[in-house]
């Protein structure tokens, strides 16, 4: 047994290790809440992440996002988050710089997923991941609205027809209802959106670009990596 996982045999048993170091996590967004599920899983030892994000690093995101580093700026966030990953694990990372569309989202599916995480912020790309991991059989993870919260408390995991209070979780029931998905795993907030107490300082920042703190897109990632993790467990009887 690795040294590394010492402590997280003492409660999921020696078993555990080998199960997570053969599957596979596909996280779809790196930045708030991605990046921290792929710490999470990294360091819980699943032995393979593929990452996908198509955006860079930047200042505006020191304050919460893990791949963010003054070293990383300008540094695709994709890869940004496979150097933090392979410092602290040896986890085997797949960096992907790419957007998730209807068009491509077959393609950046790895087949053999244990589970995907879903931690992007556009509808578009999420109903595309979603969508198409029902056609594959993959189960999927799908992270809702953390920004505009201060409370991470406040979070919570259920059905995403279970859902109340969030925004995107609205607009998320009504697009897979008319889709045919009938379930989906979400982790989402109970907490009101916040309204801004200024507008956004950087002019090249849309009027509905959310306001974020570092505590709560961290508690969404998390609990992200660790739904999937009980998951991939579950599916091997452990």
């Amino acid at each position: 047994m690795k040294e590394s996982f010492y402590r997280t045999a003492m409660l999921l048993g020696a078993e555990a290790e080998g199960i997570l170091e053969r599957a596979h996590v596909a996280v779809f967004g790196t930045g708030g809440v991605g990046g921290h599920a792929c710490d999470a899983l990294a360091r819980a030892g699943v032995g393979r992440l593929t990452v996908v994000d198509n955006a860079c690093v930047k200042a505006s995101n020191l304050n919460r996002q893990l791949c963010a580093k003054k070293t990383t700026i300008g540094m695709p966030k994709a890869a940004a988050i496979k150097g933090c990953v392979e410092e602290v694990s040896d986890c085997r990372v797949t960096a992907v710089s790419e957007f998730v569309t209807a068009d491509n989202a077959a393609s950046l599916i790895p087949h053999d997923a244990s589970v995907v995480i879903d931690a992007v912020d556009n509808v578009t790309a999420k109903l595309a991941l979603i969508t198409e991991c029902a056609r594959l059989g993959i189960p999927i993870l799908s992270s809702m609205g953390a920004g505009n919260r201060l409370d991470p408390t406040a979070v919570r995991v259920t059905d995403i027809y279970k859902t109340s209070i969030d925004p995107l979780a609205r607009v998320m029931r009504r697009e897979l209802r008319a889709r045919g998905i009938k379930s989906l795993t979400v982790v989402y907030s109970i907490e009101e959106p916040k309204a801004h107490v200024i507008p956004a300082p950087d002019p090249e920042m849309k009027r509905s670009t959310p306001a974020s703190v570092p505590f709560v897109p961290s508690v969404f990632g998390i609990t992200l990596a660790a739904e999937a993790v009980k998951k991939i467990l579950e599916e091997n009887n452990v």
